[in-house]
């Protein structure tokens, strides 16, 4: 990587909770986990637009043998308590609920999403809009609106977000004519259905959008396949952003000679280049407790986005970078997650907003001439 800038603008401490969703209503002391993984957009005023994922846990989850989880019911925010030795609290970011048919979890923070405008090169920020956060409004949100993405089409901004319940883990979907101002429109992808993006700009007369399903069972492709079973980056069109049809042909997979393959999704929505549609996708390396989490690239033929016409591991575009968090070594609580959310085009660069270490904003600016095809 040869980045012209590399920085965090954003930290927890950066957050004033006073002014947050949650203020006042579950009688415990919260504070900011992590505030991460931003969608990023220019706004009509030149300005770029952060949707930052702000991740609010209790200060004192565990209470008399309890482990507190918040959950927001009929317009407020609650805590429900589950016993300690039914839980496995192993890792900060959840805990799993023991003695259940199936795998069963629980979140350790409520997440809701903070607009911050940053200056036009994405290096100061102008304001954070409390007034404006999304938060959530519906039973199937009820654990959270995570993980924003944004993209703009034919002049209106589409936003992707991740709606987390118990009766649901489902892709959900706002839009607004100014980047501001959000209509939530309704779920478009259902179970465990994650990072969706669309593509800034249509195929034809056709939405496009990566998709990238979970599951707990795949099946093996044959021996010597360059190919190897586990999660992929599917493909899905749409005649109007709402409606789904999954694609036949299959999108960027796991690739058998690759670190990356233990998991993979998409990162920032595709954005049209003169070689093709440039997207910039997260791999994941099996070691620890959840892996090392990095950025790499992928060009995508311009009338056929199934058409993978280029893909940059096992060379990685962004590892995590231990240096920007030094300053805030005393919030850490995981590591070697770099996990990039949105791009934007600036002139010669690319501006690339990422979460570092689930715990704070990441930007960093990249020379378009580092994605020419080969």
């Amino acid at each position: 990587m040869t980045a012209t800038c590399d920085r965090l603008v954003l930290t927890p401490d950066d957050i004033d909770l006073s002014r947050s969703p949650l203020h006042g209503q579950l009688g415990a002391e919260t504070f900011v986990l992590g505030a991460f993984n931003p969608g990023l957009t220019r706004l009509p005023n030149g300005n770029l637009l952060m949707m930052v994922r702000v991740a609010e846990a209790l200060r004192e989850p565990i209470v008399d043998g309890k482990v507190g989880a918040i959950r927001w019911a009929n317009g407020r925010y609650q805590i429900d308590a589950w016993p300690l030795e039914l839980a496995d609290t192993s890792d900060p970011r959840k805990f799993l609920l023991l003695g259940h048919r199936w795998r069963t979890m629980a979140l350790t923070s409520l997440s809701w999403l903070l607009p911050v405008e940053l200056s036009a090169d994405g290096l100061t920020v102008v304001a954070k809009h409390y007034d404006r956060a999304i938060a959530p409004q519906a039973d199937h949100q009820c654990y959270g609106v995570e993980d924003a993405r944004i993209s703009r089409v034919d002049g209106r901004y589409y936003m992707t977000t991740c709606s987390v319940s118990p009766e649901r883990h489902a892709t959900t979907l706002y839009v607004s004519d100014d980047a501001m101002d959000w209509c939530y429109e309704d779920i478009v992808l259902d179970h465990q259905n994650k990072d969706m993006l669309i593509f800034e700009g249509k195929v034809g007369d056709k939405f496009w959008a990566q998709t990238r399903p979970l599951g707990d069972l795949y099946f093996a492709y044959p021996p010597g396949s360059p190919w190897m079973a586990g999660p992929s980056m599917n493909l899905a069109t749409s005649p109007d952003a709402l409606h789904w049809k999954p694609l036949s042909r299959p999108g960027i997979r796991p690739a058998a000679h690759s670190p990356a393959s233990s998991r993979m999704g998409g990162g920032a929505p595709p954005i049209l280049t003169d070689d093709g549609w440039l997207c910039l996708w997260h791999g994941v390396e099996p070691i620890g407790l959840v892996g090392i989490y990095r950025t790499y690239w992928a060009l995508l033929d311009r009338d056929d986005p199934s058409i993978v016409l280029h893909r940059s591991d096992p060379e990685a575009l962004l590892s995590p970078a231990p240096e920007l968090t030094a300053p805030i070594e005393h919030l850490m609580y995981l590591r070697d997650v770099v996990f990039t959310t949105g791009i934007a085009d600036d002139g010669d660069s690319y501006v690339v907003a990422s979460g570092e270490a689930d715990l704070a904003c990441r930007i960093t600016r990249l020379p378009k001439k580092l994605f020419k095809r080969p």
